[in-house]
């Protein structure tokens, strides 16, 4: 999978940070901060690029991807509640506080293609429910901002929630809707819940 990607870098102090946004951002996608889920809408177009972003984390674990969703327009309930999205992994040890500060430095970006595989790697499932398992997400909201953060194999393993959502989507609409369903291993934590919608005459529905 290729798509057009702009690479940008700031300095917060000693440190230099790479950022990487969609040259493109999605137009029919929000991502809404609800009570009991995190829900991402997504038409095909967006379940695609999303997928795509999420196996860039898995390749790029010195970079912050950032993906523009937050509507400006917050008149209605679902864009006052409508977050960013940026994943990152966890060595950076990057403090969602932070962002605010980093983005506003960032530098013009250059044009450049990113490259992915959107081959489905095995999971092991056994791995997956041990008790010492290490690859997993942990997610922050901070200043409209969704910030997941995981291992290289966690962004990899879990890229594919998003092409099926743009494989198997077209058709399930309304009540018939399709949906996936990004877990997170802490009872405490809210997950994330990626739903198909190929209408965007109204905002969506809450859950």
């Amino acid at each position: 999978m290729r798509f057009p990607i702009t690479v940008h870098r700031s300095r917060l102090g000693p440190q230099e940070f790479t950022v990487i946004r969609p040259a493109h951002p999605p137009e029919s996608a929000v991502l809404v901060d609800d009570d009991w889920f995190l829900n991402a809408y997504v038409d095909q177009d967006a379940a695609r690029l999303m997928g795509g972003l999420w196996s860039l984390a898995a390749t790029s674990p010195h970079a912050l991807i950032h993906l523009p969703l937050r509507r400006t327009d917050t008149s209605g309930d679902v864009g006052a509640r409508s977050l960013d999205l940026v994943l990152l992994h966890h060595s950076l040890q990057f403090a969602p506080s932070r962002w605010k500060e980093l983005r506003g430095r960032l530098d013009a970006g250059l044009r450049r293609t990113a490259r992915v595989s959107t081959a489905r790697p095995k999971i092991d499932r056994a791995a997956l429910n041990h008790s010492g398992y290490r690859d997993l997400f942990h997610h922050h909201v901070h200043a409209r901002t969704l910030f997941v953060t995981g291992s290289a194999k966690a962004f990899q393993e879990t890229a594919g929630l998003f092409h099926d959502v743009a494989e198997y989507g077209p058709g399930h609409t309304g009540s018939r809707h399709y949906c996936a369903q990004l877990r997170h291993h802490d009872d405490s934590a809210r997950d994330i819940h990626i739903e198909y919608r190929d209408t965007w005459g109204e905002e969506p529905a809450s859950q």
